[in-house]
Order: C-alpha cells, then structure tokens, then sequence
C-alpha cells in the first residue's frame, strides 16, 4: 500500500507493529482462543512483523477466476461490487510486485509445458488442468518476502516514514462518527509491558493488518460507535474463512505410467517462470453443478494394495488399454467455503499486554462444502475414465475422513467484506468503511466471497487499484 503512493504528493506515515525480524513476545499479541471446528492457533498462522505473512509463505500465486466475482444463486452472500475486468490493470503490477515471472498462467500454460509433458487429457470436461506461478526472489530463494525485498525502497521514498514496533490499540472517531480523528499508539517496553503512547492524526487511514487483526481494532475502538469502528450492522468479524486444504483426499491413477513432472512438483521453466499444474473446474461446470471452487493438486505417488491393483487391472481391460505402467498418486485439494455469518470473530474477555481484547473464533465448516467438492472429484473420475487416461478412488466419505485430513491454507478472509450495500457488507467497492469518510481497509479480509486461489496475488492487486483512488481523492 505504502509503495503504491511512493513518489506522490501524499505524505505516508507506514506504522508496523513487529519488527524487522520474528519475536516471540510480540507475536503473542495475537493469541486468542477458539470454539467449534478445530483450526490453527490464531497466533500460528499470521506474523507481527515487517511484510507479515509474507515471511511464511508458499509463494502460491493464481488470479481468481471471472466467476469468483459473480453473485452466483447457489453460493450464499456471494456477489463482488465489480467483476474481474476491474481488477485487470493491476495484476500485471502485482505480478511483479510478488516477483512471480512473467504472466503465464492459463494463457499458455499448457503450450509452454507441452516440452516438458504430457499434460493429462481430460477430453473437455467439467475440470481442465490450470496452472499456478510461484513468487521467486533474487537468487534461488523462494518466494518474495515482502519487508526484506522492499524495505529498501520504503527508506528511498521522500515522502514515506516508516515506524517499527507501533501498535495501533485504538481508532477514535469524531463525535459525529463520520471521520477517524485520531489513532492510539502503544510499543511494548523490553520486558513486553506496555511502553511509550502516542497519537497520530492522519487525514486518511488504510487498515491494513490482515483480515484477523483489522477485525480486532475495529471491534474494540468501540468509544463513539459502541458495536465498534463500521460495525453498525454487526458484519465486522463475521464470514470469517479461510482455505481448507485437506491431504489425501483421493487416489488418482494415470494408466500410462509416470505423470508429467509438473504435476507433482513445481517446474522451472526456461525464461525461470516456476509453474504448478493443478485440477480446476470450469464455469460452465461450476453452474450446472452447483458447487463452489477448488483446485486439486498430485501430491505424492502411493503403492496400490491388492485391491486397488484388481480394479486397475479390471477397468484398463474394460477400456481396452494398456496399464501395465500404471502409477498411482494421492489428490490434495484447496476449496472455496461458502460464505457463513456465524462463522465469525468476536472480542473476548482477555486482553494483550497493550489492553487490546483478544480474539475469540467460532470455527464452522458445512458437510456441505464437503459434498460439493465431492462432486467435482466425482465428474474428475469420469473424465479419466471417458479419456481412457485413467481412474480416481474418492478417500473421503464421512465428516471424520474429511477432519482427519484437513490443513489450512492461512488464508484469513471475509470479516471486512465488500459490498455496495452497508447493510451487506462492511467496506465499499473502494474500500473505504461504510459510514466513515476517511477509514480504508486493504487485505483479503474484505474478500465477500472467497475463490480457492491463494490470495496474495488478487489483495495486492486490490491494494494497487485502492493505491490510484487514494491518489485520485487526495489530489
């Protein structure tokens, strides 16, 4: 956000919470507790540091698809205030700003792998094989974290000032609740107590803190609005998601032996673009099967058991071909949750060190969630089979199969969302507060319905086109 205004006339102040490296003292800030599905830690999957999250992530990056901005009637709540050609101008500046290779992705991602594979027919289906980019920064480390890759351009900019260790504890508004009029600020002393206090009074603010924390300031600067900061709807916190990313969750056997190496594993191609295929449903699928998005990812190669060899056997010589090659691999997956208003963040009773209130999550995933991407491994299965390419065992039948299974991508999104209505949605299509004439939110926590495409890559590009209108309305 800050290097999108470097070079204008709008002067920055940038104030980060952590430092330039981890701390364990100042990551406990973000612990809280939880209740219902399990998840990870609220302290376990964020970082209060300088780039955040960037310094832990998988480089994973993929634009959402046209239908992901769509209000789609199966999908409750769904529905972006603009579709994907708005956010077409900045992704090209995002795939840069994420050091992703040129853009690749499914434009031609399968001619420019043809030389190193076959990719797997799936002879026009409901799934085609996608592709993943990966963010790489100089050298051979992989990906791109944020605050060591650009601090230097931060010091560089005249018009930007950086402060480390300062915690936003408050956000006050005027009297009329119409404008933000001030910040509070905190850092915490050596011995993780409450140090030196501050205020800023800036002409506009932009949260952007992540869709955990940015939920927890708004919530608990309840002084002038009591619900809390653009919480007068009670949206803030709620529609909390995230991707899940359950192993295992199938078995996929390709009858002519070794897939291509693309599939398993991520692939340097010769320009050093790296590319990952993975398994997406198409639009047109999505609609008439109603369910939401997922891509599906080869994981490892697996050893049938004797079972699973006869079933091989017997469906290649049903089909007429040989499988005397056969290899088998297990079926990751990451999947869209449809959007749940009880799935939410609240305030607890605990406070941090600084006397914020901690978190409390209440964690939903629906059977149903499970039961549509179920389908799409179901039409998966029968276009290897219409292909003759090959065959899938689904793994996963019950609630316990889909929870023994189950990751997270860390993907915290949804508790700011988007909407133009402010009865719908917290922030507008601008991303500023609904309410509140000054107060912007950036980050994937205003995502209104979710994709299951890694975020990075779509909230950078959001956080370039708020950028432009910052420079437009501050003019």
């Amino acid at each position: 956000m800050a290097l999108s205004l470097a070079g204008s006339k709008i002067r920055v102040l940038l104030m980060e919470a952590g430092g330039i490296n981890f701390d364990p003292t100042i990551q406990k800030m973000y612990s809280g507790t939880e209740t219902g599905t399990r998840y990870a830690p609220l302290d376990a999957g964020r970082l209060r540091q300088l780039g955040g999250g960037t310094n832990h992530w998988g480089g994973w990056c993929r634009p959402m698809d046209a239908i992901e901005f769509e209000a789609r009637d199966w999908v409750p709540h769904s529905g972006w205030p603009f579709s994907r050609l708005t956010l077409e101008p900045y992704y090209s500046r995002a795939q840069a700003l994420v050091e992703a290779g040129p853009w690749i992705y499914d434009l031609k991602g399968n001619a420019d792998n043809a030389a190193e594979g076959t990719v797997l027919p799936l002879n026009g289906g409901g799934l085609y094989t996608s592709w993943f980019q990966f963010s790489k920064m100089r050298g051979d480390i992989l990906p791109t974290q944020f605050g060591n890759r650009y601090r230097d351009d931060l010091k560089r900019a005249p018009n930007i000032n950086s402060l480390l260790h300062a915690n936003v504890t408050a956000i006050r508004l005027g009297a009329n609740s119409k404008q933000v009029e001030r910040l509070d600020v905190a850092t915490l002393n050596s011995h993780g107590g409450a140090g030196k206090h501050f205020t800023v009074k800036p002409r506009m603010v932009v949260l952007a803190c992540g869709g955990i924390e940015n939920a927890r300031l708004l919530l608990a600067s309840n002084d002038v609005m009591k619900t809390g900061v653009g919480n007068q709807n009670d949206l803030v916190g709620r529609f909390f998601a995230d991707n899940p990313i359950p192993r295992d969750i199938a078995t996929v056997v390709s009858f002519s032996g070794p897939l291509a190496p693309f599939y398993g594993a991520n692939q340097n191609l010769s320009d050093g673009t790296i590319m990952r295929a993975t398994f997406a449903p198409t639009a047109k699928f999505c609609r008439a099967a109603r369910i939401g998005s997922s891509l599906s990812t080869i994981e490892t190669p697996v050893e049938l058991d004797e079972t699973g060899k006869a079933a091989v056997i017997t469906t290649a010589i049903a089909l007429g071909v040989d499988a005397s090659n056969a290899k088998a691999y297990s079926l990751g997956c990451g999947m869209e949750l449809m959007p749940d208003p009880d799935r939410r963040l609240t305030l607890s009773g605990d406070k941090d060190a600084l006397g914020l209130p901690r978190l409390k999550l209440d964690m939903r995933i629906a059977d149903d969630d499970f039961a549509r991407f179920n389908r799409t491994m179901t039409e998966l299965g029968r276009q290897l089979l219409a292909s003759k390419a090959g065959m899938l065992r689904i793994s996963c039948h019950t609630r316990d199969d889909w929870m023994t299974r189950m990751d997270w991508g860390h993907h915290h999104l949804g508790t700011t969302r988007m909407s133009a209505d402010p009865k719908q949605g917290v922030v507008d299509g601008d991303l500023l507060v609904h309410g509140v004439g000054n107060l912007y939110i950036a980050g994937s926590g205003t995502f209104p319905s979710y994709s299951a495409s890694n975020p990075t890559l779509n909230l950078v590009a959001l956080t370039l086109r708020l950028g432009d209108h910052l420079k437009k309305v501050m003019a």
